[in-house]
């Protein structure tokens, strides 16, 4: 492709493009549906949702993420599989071809803002060349109103062209898919995908780069807030239960996926939910399966019967990670500022595909510490290409994937915060129970809620408990409405002596992921080591 951008300024580049006539800007709803249906993006289904497949790409490319490398991020990114590097040259290339191709696209441009406290949002601009991810990106971010946006000035601009291929040998890259942020020059590439996570996911890799050097903690994670203003926290990884257990009728949601931890409290990163909704029920999660029939919300990859344009949100023909985006004031109980107090209790919230930690369990603050270096979990099928069923896995921070830096950088910033209010901090296990995947069962949602309630109403925090002899974890004897069999993994698997080798197995794969960190962290976290 050749380029007539390469010789202007990367601002002017910016700005030349934002100001095309084909450029729609800022468009309300309706409108970003409208121009989906035109261009056959998609689908509206029978309640109001729309609808698009975005096949290949069903999940986030990880292996296509690159950070550009220059004075500034060189000596400061934590360098790796995670963030891999791309050179400057490569960056100018791909930039420039990257708008070269925009300027012949009809495009839609979207300004939001990342961070519900106006203190320190970060004002970010979209251009898309895809009306339905437009209408996600406004979904998923704050969303200015008339007098913000008639001042609204990018700080970050990502520019988005989900069907132009990358060329590897011209731009460095793996594959046709691209996903490079340029945190000097505060611009952000993405392409060769349509899967819309990847729009919110570089945002939430920026903001854990930007916050920290501010002095404020960035979390992957759920948060919402009682009544007597409690906040509690929910860390995990995609498919552990943040979306769904912060969902609590009971409680204001702050948000379901990401947030910063600052001297005032905690404030959603974003304006709205991105959920999984593979076999939603609305028994189940009644306030997201509520927005699946409602017109603003954007379904992914769900089935749809052609006739009745009715959606089956059973099927997982396309993928497992079926998704729905919708802004958080769709949960009736939401908080509408977006940020509250600070923490009294922390989860962490782990899928265990091995089914051998408890359901629950009360963490030291140096357990809290290792287990949030560890970030044990299993990946879940859909979420990443190639992941057909759950795998066992271990994410620094609940959140390795998105990490500019070092883990370290978090993992002090959170023990700091713990140590100052006093936190209580669990552990809660979501995945199987009776025996491994492929043997045992899911824990049920139903009594998981129990145990999530009994942790923000005290009552967990009184309960007497012993430790497992293996993890080291105190397991309380007894929650209210869960039969007191399963709070106990060993009790619940039919041949002990299996779980006893399954546990001292991941004991094992515990210890040796931590020893990337041992050296680190005080003898103290060291010492919260499983010891099977």
């Amino acid at each position: 492709m050749t380029s007539n951008v390469i010789g202007d300024s990367k601002t002017e580049a910016l700005e030349a493009l934002s100001n095309r006539p084909a450029v729609y800007k800022n468009l309300e709803r309706a409108a970003l549906i409208e121009h989906a249906v035109r261009r056959g993006e998609g689908e509206l289904t029978a309640w109001g949702p729309f609808n698009a497949v975005t096949t290949p790409h069903t999940g986030r490319s990880p292996k296509d993420k690159f950070i550009v490398t220059d004075e500034e991020t060189a000596g400061r990114v934590w360098w790796g599989e995670v963030n891999r590097e791309m050179s400057e040259a490569h960056f100018d290339l791909l930039f420039d071809d990257v708008v070269a191709y925009l300027r012949e696209q009809e495009a839609f441009q979207t300004d939001v803002f990342a961070g519900a406290d106006p203190a320190v949002t970060v004002p970010v601009r979209f251009i898309s060349t895809g009306a339905w991810q437009s209408l996600f990106v406004r979904n998923m971010f704050v969303r200015p109103d008339a007098a913000r946006l008639e001042e609204f000035q990018p700080e970050f601009t990502v520019l988005h062209a989900p069907n132009m291929q990358a060329d590897p040998a011209r731009h460095g890259t793996r594959s046709g898919t691209f996903i490079v942020l340029n945190l000097s020059k505060k611009i952000v590439l993405i392409g060769g995908t349509n899967y819309a996570g990847e729009m919110k996911k570089s945002i939430f890799s920026v903001l854990n780069y930007v916050y920290p050097l501010k002095g404020i903690l960035s979390m992957h994670c759920s948060a919402n807030v009682g009544d007597d203003g409690d906040v509690a926290v929910f860390f995990g990884l995609s498919g552990t239960g943040k979306t769904t257990l912060s969902a609590d009728p009971a409680r204001g949601l702050i948000g379901d996926d990401e947030h910063g931890w600052s001297d005032s409290g905690v404030f959603n990163f974003e304006g709205g939910c991105y959920a999984k909704v593979i076999r939603l029920s609305a028994d189940g999660e009644p306030e997201i399966y509520s927005t699946t029939r409602r017109f603003g919300t954007i379904l992914e990859n769900v089935v749809v019967d052609p006739r009745t344009r009715e959606i089956d949100l059973d099927d997982d023909s396309i993928t497992e990670n079926t998704r729905a985006s919708y802004p958080i004031d769709f949960i009736p109980n939401h908080v509408p500022e977006g940020r509250a107090g600070q923490p009294r209790n922390i989860i962490f919230l782990t899928c265990d595909a091995f089914g051998v930690l408890p359901p629950v369990s009360r963490l030291t603050a140096d357990q809290a510490m290792y287990h949030f270096l560890s970030g044990y979990t299993a990946k879940v099928a859909g979420t990443e290409r190639g992941i057909t069923e759950p795998q066992a896995t271990f994410s620094a921070c609940f959140g390795a994937p998105f990490l500019p830096l070092h883990p370290g950088t978090y993992a002090r910033m959170l023990g700091e915060r713990i140590d100052k209010h006093g936190v209580d901090c669990w552990l809660v296990n979501t995945g199987w129970t009776g025996g491994g995947y492929g043997t045992g069962c899911r824990m049920k949602l139903g009594y998981t809620r129990k145990m999530i309630t009994a942790i923000l109403d005290g009552s967990l925090k009184k309960a007497p408990g012993e430790p497992d002899p293996i993890f080291g974890l105190t397991i309380p004897a007894a929650v209210p409405g869960v039969p007191a069999e399963i709070l106990n993994p060993r009790n619940t698997w039919d041949d002990t002596d299996a779980y006893d080798r399954e546990a001292k197995k991941l004991a094992r794969m515990f210890r040796d992921n931590f020893e990337d960190y041992a050296d680190q962290v005080t003898d103290a976290i060291r010492q919260a080591a499983p010891r099977g």
